[in-house]
């Protein structure tokens, strides 16, 4: 059986749409990886990411969000 630990919890202000990130480590030894819950109303989207994908995605997020910040700053 998988054990899963919460990361992080929050709720996308404009859309509402409440964002859950756990960790999913399986008893037998596989690969960890990163659960992403969306959940828009009564419907779930639910992707499980490999740690090279989490870390390229996470990469892309944050290099879009410095150019946002850049552009308030002007």
């Amino acid at each position: 059986m998988a054990q899963i630990i919460e990361v992080g919890k929050f709720l996308v202000p404009l859309g509402g749409q409440a964002v859950e990130l756990q960790q999913i480590e399986h008893a037998e030894g596989g690969m960890n990886m990163l659960r992403i819950r969306i959940r828009e109303g009564k419907r779930f989207t639910i992707f499980d990411v490999d740690p090279l994908t989490a870390r390229e995605w996470g990469v892309a997020m944050q290099r879009w969000a410095d150019t946002q910040e850049q552009k308030t700053d002007e």
